[in-house]
């Protein structure tokens, strides 16, 4: 399989999760997103306690919850609240974490909407469910820039 031309160059972290999975066969890349949801950090007290802080994403197809903060430095720092038994979910919300969770502003909004396109994962995974991950990453830099605007 071909990966599909796009346009913008990703984050070095988020390059080398694209090219891990590109790397593989495809059962092998069902098996490193199924990896990667086991892999999602647990919500901090904060919003653990009080989901309705989090943002939902209706678009994925089962409940998944984000908040960003952005601190004074101008770096983003994500949560994601997706149930178990939702390893698509998990998965995708878990690669956004290892990608984006640290970076800087700018490095954020930079990442180009159909990331979840250079995955690989086109054939394996529904295109309802790759429009999920795009509107998690959509979210999330909407709200780096209303939270970098407040300030």
């Amino acid at each position: 399989m071909t990966t599909p031309s796009v346009n913008g160059a990703l984050h070095p972290r988020l390059q080398e999760i694209a090219d891990d999975f590109t790397s593989m066969a495809d059962q092998d890349r069902l098996q490193l997103l199924l990896e990667f949801s086991q892999e999602l950090p647990a919500l901090p007290e904060r919003y653990a306690a009080h989901r309705d802080l989090m943002e939902p994403v209706p678009e994925c197809q089962t409940p998944l919850f984000l908040a960003v903060e952005v601190d004074p430095d101008e770096v983003v720092h994500l949560f994601f609240d997706a149930p178990a038994e939702a390893p698509t979910t998990r998965g995708f919300a878990a690669i956004l974490h290892a990608g984006l969770d640290g970076l800087g502003v700018q490095e954020v909004l930079d990442t180009p909407a159909e990331f979840s396109h250079r995955l690989g994962l086109s054939d394996l995974v529904s295109p309802l469910r790759l429009r999920g991950m795009a509107a998690m990453l959509a979210r999330i830099k909407r709200q780096v820039r209303e939270q970098r605007g407040a300030r």
